[in-house]
């Protein structure tokens, strides 16, 4: 049973690298952390249960997060700076 928590909590964090959408990405991640959570408890390592932890609180808050926050400049009432027509 451990060995196959193991497993598929490895093909959870490399299945993780195909998602298309940051968030999906980073809520993956968040599963495939606890998963690796529940099986750092059965093996008895803190170094992987607290790293774990770690990972998949970083991952699941960071995928909630407001995507605004990633747009670039923005005005002094909060609306996206306009960066001209050459801007990506």
């Amino acid at each position: 049973m451990t060995d196959a928590i193991g497993w598929v909590a490895t093909a959870l964090t490399a299945s993780s690298y195909f998602a298309r959408r940051q968030a999906l990405l980073r809520r993956t991640q968040a599963c495939a952390a606890a998963l690796w959570l529940v099986y750092g408890a059965f093996i008895h390592s803190m170094p992987v249960i607290t790293a774990n932890v770690i990972v998949g609180g970083v991952a699941l808050w960071s995928s909630f997060r407001s995507p605004a926050r990633n747009r670039g400049p923005t005005t002094a009432d909060g609306r996206t700076a306009n960066r001209g027509p050459m801007a990506a």
